[in-house]
């Protein structure tokens, strides 16, 4: 597999380093170098590109409001590699879903470890994807860490959407799973004939519900509320059993 690959630093050495590093890798093809994330931006609407090398600290528009512009544009958008000379970004790195996160300076080998990284999540994704076409897939996979973890639609209890990401509550496991993804775009990816959005922060596997008042749902030892918003939806659904 080879990935496309762009790479963006406001500072010449470093972006000729990148660069130099890119070409260097035989799984990674450079199709582009920019000096300013406006400029990437820009490049990204017309070259299909799978990961991004991005520096944090440039003029205009950092590397974080980029990852989050990326995040929000599209589904399947680059994934990106910070490359900064800060390590206090790491958190925030974190929450934009960076694949990794390289400190300045860094050799080839740090970098070829970060890029093998891509190299095995595009893999995973890669073999995934016939199988989460298939509407009668009984699964799908959540982004945990930086790993794609299976789940079982079967085994989810409820998911939980927070500010940053969702727990997804299972029924095989106290903890829940962690991902950091929007509670929107989860709601996408599941059957509709067996999940349903009962509040802004909450869906429930209809399949699990053990009972019901008049403005909430018993899941397991949960409580689950039903908000006025989605209260005409479930309320439908109870009524084809009633």
């Amino acid at each position: 597999m080879i990935l496309n690959c762009i790479a963006v630093d406001d500072e010449p050495l470093a972006l000729g380093l990148v660069c130099a590093f890119i070409e260097k890798t035989p799984f990674l093809r450079l199709v582009g170098r920019y000096a300013s994330a406006v400029e990437a931006l820009q490049a990204l609407h017309q070259e299909q590109v799978d990961l991004i090398f991005l520096d944090i600290q440039m003029p205009d528009l950092t590397g974080i409001e980029l990852a989050r512009v990326l995040d929000n544009a599209a589904e399947k958008s680059p994934r990106i590699i910070f490359t900064t000379a800060f390590n206090h970004f790491a958190l925030e790195g974190f929450r934009v879903d960076a694949l990794d996160y390289l400190l300045k300076p860094f050799n080839y080998e740090e970098f070829l470890r970060a890029a093998t990284k891509g190299k095995a999540y595009f893999e995973l994704v890669h073999r995934a994807a016939p199988a989460a076409a298939d509407p009668k897939e009984e699964y799908l996979f959540l982004k945990v860490e930086y790993q794609l973890v299976r789940v079982a639609f079967a085994d989810i209890l409820y998911i939980e959407g927070l500010k940053d990401y969702v727990k997804v509550h299972l029924k095989s496991d106290q903890k829940p799973v962690l991902s950091l993804t929007s509670l929107k775009a989860l709601e996408e990816k599941l059957p509709t004939t067996h999940f349903m959005r009962v509040h802004r922060s909450f869906i429930v596997n209809l399949d699990k519900i053990a009972a019901v008042t008049r403005n909430s749902i018993q899941i397991d030892h949960s409580t689950i509320p039903v908000s006025d918003q989605y209260k005409e939806t479930f309320n439908e659904y109870l009524s084809r059993w009633m």
